[in-house]
């Protein structure tokens, strides 16, 4: 893996030169600081970032704050959650709003560098292993995953890392009935604290922003008291 921008944003310099010092021990790191939100804004648009580490609990802008705007113009860069409170719901909060996962502190240093190369082998390097192809097309719909995009006809659709990882999951499996818990475990995996409101809360915004892009039918079907389930590729089915 090599050539990753990782930025730390955290207001605690200590806690900044802890991430830091582990993770420049992986070859191929690149690492960036920020002391607050804005900077980290500020710094996001100066070049790009393949994962932020993102302190909740910050003066001036909080970390679910900072969260919200890089979503509403980056859809690729993973977002790892930093924070000292232990409620589940504030972790549910993070991932509903976009964020890919959430560590509490203290953690051990193993466990964040285990977390930061799973979140970067997620959204850096994408495959359709069923059929070996890098593309996934209905009508009006083309999911690219080599380049982890997705349009509606030309429109691009922005969807977060586990928006898109989710779709994927469901159209490479067509026709297929999953329940929650098990896309919980698929896509969040087994360590995941949240319930299975995270995967209504993550199709419902999937399915606005495909509409909001214009795609006339809907994509991922409800299958009421089990699941969700996708429609087969062949289009005179939509």
């Amino acid at each position: 893996m090599t050539d990753i921008n990782i930025l730390i944003v955290d207001d605690e310099s200590m806690m900044r030169n802890l991430i830091r010092i582990h993770l420049s021990k992986q070859v191929g790191f690149k690492i960036t600081e920020a002391a607050n939100g804005k900077e980290a804004l500020k710094e996001i648009k100066k070049r790009p970032y393949n994962l932020v580490i993102l302190d909740v609990m910050m003066p001036e802008m909080n970390g679910w704050d900072v969260c919200k705007e890089i979503r509403k113009d980056y859809s690729n860069i993973a977002i790892l959650m930093l924070t000292a409170r232990t409620d589940t719901m504030d972790k549910v909060k993070g991932l509903d709003i976009g964020a890919d996962d959430y560590l509490t502190k203290p953690f051990k240093p193993e466990e964040l560098v285990a977390r930061v190369k799973a979140l970067l082998r997620r959204t850096t390097t994408f495959k359709d292993e069923k059929k070996n192809k890098t593309q996934i097309q209905l009508k009006d719909f083309t999911l690219d995953v080599k380049e982890h995009v997705a349009f509606v006809k030309d429109k691009l659709v922005h969807l977060t890392p586990k928006e898109f990882e989710l779709l994927k999951f469901l159209l490479s499996n067509p026709k297929q009935v999953f329940k929650r818990d098990q896309l919980l475990i698929k896509i969040w995996g087994i360590d995941f604290l949240g319930d299975e409101r995270t995967v209504d809360t993550h199709i419902k915004s999937i399915r606005q922003k495909l509409k909001k892009e214009g795609l006339g039918y809907n994509l991922i079907e409800t299958v009421w008291g089990v699941g969700y389930k996708t429609k087969g590729i062949d289009t005179d089915e939509i």
